[in-house]
């Protein structure tokens, strides 16, 4: 079944962590807008690694007999520890997936890896190069309220050096002090499209669009990492055009947390998702059935989080998928 054009939108939160850190900023959360405006943002990067990561939790094995479910984008290391570089993981995922004898080495490696099919790939190693954009886009998410940090530290306490039999130090015998950024909480909202001309050029299906849409909700309750903090999925939409050549865009431009700006600026940014409630009005007189654009929209689906307040009613059907 063919891939329609369409756009995701999903709302996320975290507490107690930082989700996407900044290395040219001391590893604290990214801000591209600002100290003064306040919100901080997730790359696109760290998004699809968590779908990346689901996939390969869920699918080991590559998906069983079609061998469809293969990521390109990860690290695998040989029986003796070295890392593969992308020529020799190419060949190991077509070498399990059957497809090593192919004449087609591109069309083969697309046949067989869910990344590559969906995110796309640049992939150029002894001769042999391609380069395949991703039908499916996402862009930065950024918080929907002003977020303050706070420089944390702690000891481990585990000595970092090794102590002798008879009680001598050979090495420092207390604990290291480490140091972190973190946030108490944070609401995003991230932005995604579907290209239905370029899903046909990398051979996505439609299975592969319901399993990114699976990895956007449950990767992100799968990843784990102490840094990263507790994330949970609170909100996902997608919206299907019947023009493959039409987008409304910039939907979470439509989205508002309540009670708003002004209430958190000045040092009480909200700390919990019982503080907040999101407003979804104007986004559903942008896609529900008074939008200017109905004729232009097949299909409506939602997953809320229980726990998620929500004014206004979310147009289309709810998605009991998960």
């Amino acid at each position: 079944m063919a891939v329609s054009s369409g756009e995701i939108l999903f709302v996320k939160a975290v507490k107690d962590g930082i989700p996407n850190r900044d290395p040219l900023n001391d590893s604290d959360a990214r801000r591209i807008f600002g100290e003064d405006d306040g919100r901080i943002s997730l790359s696109d990067v760290s998004i699809k690694r968590d779908v990346r990561d689901y996939v390969l939790a869920k699918y080991p094995d590559g998906g069983g007999k079609d061998g469809r479910h293969y990521v390109f984008c990860r690290e695998e290391r040989t029986p003796d520890g070295k890392l593969l570089g992308r020529d020799r993981l190419a060949e190991a995922i077509l070498e399990r997936s059957g497809r090593k004898d192919s004449a087609d080495k591109p069309t083969a490696l697309l046949e067989s890896t869910f990344d590559m099919r969906v995110f796309g790939a640049v992939f150029s190693v002894s001769k042999k190069s391609f380069h395949k954009t991703g039908p499916v886009q996402f862009g930065w998410a950024h918080s929907l309220h002003p977020v303050e940090t706070k420089y944390v530290q702690g000891t481990v306490v585990m000595p970092s050096s090794d102590v002798g039999d008879a009680g001598k130090e050979e090495g420092k015998e207390q604990g290291t002090i480490w140091t972190t950024y973190i946030l108490p909480f944070a609401v995003f909202a991230m932005p995604g499209v579907v290209n239905a001309s370029v899903a046909a050029e990398t051979q996505m299906s439609a299975d592969d669009l319901e399993l990114l849409l699976e990895g956007l909700w449950k990767g992100t309750l799968h990843r784990q990492a102490r840094g990263r903090g507790i994330q949970q999925p609170l909100l996902l939409i997608h919206v299907e055009y019947t023009d493959k050549f039409f987008r409304i865009g910039y939907l979470e431009d439509y989205l508002h947390l309540e009670p708003g700006r002004d209430a958190w600026l000045g040092g009480q940014p909200p700390v919990s998702l019982e503080e907040v409630t999101l407003d979804i009005s104007k986004l559903a007189g942008i896609i529900g059935n008074n939008s200017p654009y109905r004729d232009r929209i097949a299909r409506i689906r939602w997953v809320k989080a229980p726990s998620l307040k929500v004014k206004g009613e979310l147009p289309g059907e709810e998605w009991k998928m998960w």
